[in-house]
């Protein structure tokens, strides 16, 4: 009870109501004007905006008063629906996401956690019912991937999947030792929004550097006779991105390009939050150094996020995608 009225209120803060009341003041008085409807496609845009705003209005009353009844059951219900509106209202969350992931230090015990963390995700997308595709995949020389970009497209894919940036750590009985000992390894999840051509990524062509190779994934003869594999740089920040997945050079150009405005963009965001830091207290790049959650396979059973505190003993409904419950957890932290 003491939880639900606790996350009312900060629901309540967050929302502003009286701030969207004179927002839609503001849009009823433009609507009536003359003018409004000449521009069709900003009339639309600004009624969508009118009737979201008025839906959030009205549930959050709503809300309110099933709290003041007590009627909690309703409420944590409607509460749940709320969160979500709110914790997934970042300017880009609706957009798709590209989602990388590396294996770290460790040979082939790491490559193979890369590949394990690559099915949990893959079986997330297809649980969510989004659509997905691998577009780089570099196999470790045993066993597992040394890494791997996939771009997800799904309602609010960005959105649900930023929290999962940072190191992910395994500790279980290694299968690649005769003495099954105990082994720790760690893989680096890097996850940014797929942005378009209109976000101010400024990509001059004289700071390109392409180069072209033969894949190196599993793709038939014709992949491995033909360059069609693409490595881009951009020499200002030294990134580079590859491209390989697909069977023609000129569909990897696409995606590498694709990749690097989506680094160029993050990097530009983290700056920008750097700045904001100095303010807010500090905030954290989800590089190397930054450990988010721990996957316990032995001596016992447990997968626990160390920002939130949540954890299941589940390891293997975790592992085969059962991540709405760290995903909820950690977007209830973002703060807008």
């Amino acid at each position: 009870m003491d939880e639900i009225k606790t996350r009312t209120k900060k629901i309540l803060e967050k929302l502003n109501i009286e701030e969207k009341r004179k927002k839609m003041r503001e849009l009823e008085a433009e609507s009536a004007h003359p003018e409004f409807w000449k521009d069709q496609k900003t009339a639309s845009l600004k009624m969508k905006e009118l009737s979201d705003l008025q839906r959030q209005v009205e549930r959050t009353e709503e809300l309110a008063g099933l709290v003041s009844k007590g009627d909690y059951q309703e409420a944590e219900k409607l509460l749940k629906d709320l969160e979500k509106l709110i914790y997934l209202s970042g300017p880009y969350d609706e957009k798709p996401a590209i989602l990388s992931i590396h294996a770290g230090q460790g040979g082939v015990e790491a490559m193979d956690w890369a590949q394990m963390l690559f099915r949990m995700y893959c079986r997330y997308f297809e649980k969510k019912g989004w659509d997905f595709e691998v577009i780089e995949e570099t196999p470790g020389e045993e066993a597992g991937i040394k890494s791997a970009v996939i771009e997800v497209n799904g309602k609010y894919a960005y959105g649900y999947l930023r929290g999962e940036a940072g190191v992910h750590r395994l500790v279980r009985l290694s299968p690649f030792n005769a003495d099954k000992a105990r082994h720790t390894s760690f893989a680096l999840v890097e996850v940014m929004p797929e942005v378009g051509e209109e976000e101010k990524v400024d990509i001059k062509e004289d700071d390109l550097e392409w180069g072209f190779f033969r894949a190196s994934s599993h793709g038939g003869q014709n992949v491995q006779k033909v360059s069609t594999a693409v490595r881009l740089k951009h020499r200002p920040t030294g990134i580079v991105v590859t491209a390989q997945a697909q069977r023609y050079q000129a569909q990897n150009r696409e995606y590498a390009l694709k990749m690097l405005r989506a680094k160029l963009f993050v990097l530009k965001e983290e700056e920008r939050r750097r700045k904001e830091a100095k303010l807010k207290g500090g905030y954290k790049t989800p590089g190397w150094g930054n450990q988010i959650r721990s996957y316990v396979l032995h001596p016992y059973h447990m997968v626990k996020d160390l920002r939130t505190g949540f954890e299941t003993s589940n390891t293997d409904a975790v592992l085969s995608g059962e991540l709405d419950g760290f995903i909820e957890e950690e977007l209830r932290k973002f703060d807008f």
